[in-house]
């Protein structure tokens, strides 16, 4: 074996040592990365799962109370059917009472009948008895006499003793008369008077039958519609709470998701850090470049980090190099800037778009040359970033977390 052999076997051997020493503590790096975003994954889900059973229990609490308020809207439509029967009976006093006020008024319309009728006799008997006072005051005792003198014979004198006597019998019967009809005329006015006092009793009492029964009415009526209000809108709460539950579970079927891939990820760097372990890195002098991987390597970093300085754009494209001299990464530049699910212009379209427009700009393209050449701010980093929570950056540049 001559000497120059000797030496790259040597070279060989050293490039093979360093990077088996360096490459399992990269991709244990970015295996922990993974382990942090399973973890965070996993406690996002545990946190949805205590939303959506605090939802649930919402959900139980609001059919308990609109369970309790239908119980409440039956006992309130059995006091309603109680009711009708009390207002069933009212209007059945109302109405025997409006014809108990009928009658009183037919009653009171004899009553005052009979009462003009006696007034109208006892003024009949008053003025006759007044006639006959005015013709015994002229006329005194001596009528008599002169009646009894003037007999031709005994017999015309009894004739006329019997028509004196007849006479003042008719006088005492005027007078008798007089007094009936007084008596009788005080009588119907007293009748009239207590007939018109019922009455207006009669019709107090009509009126407070009627308002206990709009009372009542009211009162139930207005119950069973709050209650029937009460019971809309927990049906509503219900109804949202529900979807909201819905979301909940959709949302914990997507972290399911998520927490699989985020384990098949995990296994998967595991299994390439087991495999790093037997690999070797490139160095960058034995990669052999495509005509189009600067256009293309310039387009990615333009994607990625235009808006970034030079040496975070220089860091992308040396994330990328690093990974064509990795031998668990495709060997080329195209293969890793290709590779599924590793960099989201790509995905988007965002990167043909660039590639079509001729975005990249002149700091893109030196910034590709820079890591081309070998040069890297960040040493051996696979991946990178904008920062987030569970991942603890080896370098951070401009707006990105490198690791």
């Amino acid at each position: 074996m001559n000497a120059g052999r000797i030496r790259r076997s040597i070279l060989t051997f050293t490039i093979i040592a360093a990077v088996s020493l360096s490459l399992p503590g990269l991709l244990s790096h970015a295996s922990e990365t993974t382990k942090s975003k399973l973890k965070e994954a996993q406690k996002q889900k545990a946190n949805t799962e205590d939303q959506l059973d605090q939802v649930n229990k919402n959900i139980d609490a609001m059919e308990d109370q609109k369970d309790s308020l239908e119980d409440t809207l039956v006992d309130l439509n059995g006091q309603l059917s109680d009711v009708s029967d009390s207002i069933a009976e009212l209007e059945s006093n109302i109405a025997s009472k409006e014809t108990d006020i009928e009658t009183t008024d037919q009653e009171i319309q004899k009553a005052a009948k009979a009462l003009g009728e006696a007034e109208e006799l006892r003024n009949t008997q008053y003025e006759d008895m007044k006639k006959q006072i005015r013709i015994q005051y002229a006329c005194g005792n001596r009528m008599y006499m002169d009646l009894l003198l003037d007999s031709g014979n005994m017999n015309s004198a009894l004739n006329r003793a019997d028509y004196i006597e007849a006479f003042s019998g008719y006088q005492s019967r005027v007078l008798e008369d007089y007094k009936a009809a007084e008596n009788s005329l005080r009588e119907k006015k007293a009748l009239l008077e207590n007939l018109e006092k019922e009455l207006e009793k009669q019709k107090e009492a009509l009126d407070a039958d009627k308002q206990e029964v709009q009372l009542q009415q009211d009162r139930i009526t207005g119950l069973v519609s709050s209650t029937k209000g009460s019971i809309d809108r927990f049906s509503s709460a219900i109804d949202s709470a529900e979807a909201e539950a819905l979301a909940y579970e959709a949302q914990i079927e997507k972290q399911n998701s998520d927490i699989s891939r985020l384990k098949a990820q995990l296994a998967e760097e595991e299994r390439l850090i087991a495999l790093a372990k037997q690999s070797a890195w490139r160095n960058i002098s034995e990669i052999q470049f495509a005509a189009d991987d600067r256009t293309l390597l310039a387009a990615l970093i333009y994607c990625e980090s235009g808006n970034q300085p030079f040496e975070g754009q220089v860091a992308v494209g040396s994330v990328v190099m690093n990974r064509v001299r990795s031998a668990v990464y495709p060997n080329t530049v195209v293969g890793v800037i290709y590779q599924a699910r590793q960099f989201s212009p790509v995905a988007s379209g965002r990167l043909a778009l660039a590639l079509a427009n001729g975005s990249a700009s002149d700091t893109c393209y030196a910034a590709a040359d820079a890591a081309m050449s070998g040069q890297t701010p960040v040493s051996d980093c696979l991946y990178f970033r904008t920062p987030t929570a569970g991942v603890t950056p080896r370098y951070t540049i401009g707006g990105h977390i490198f690791y």
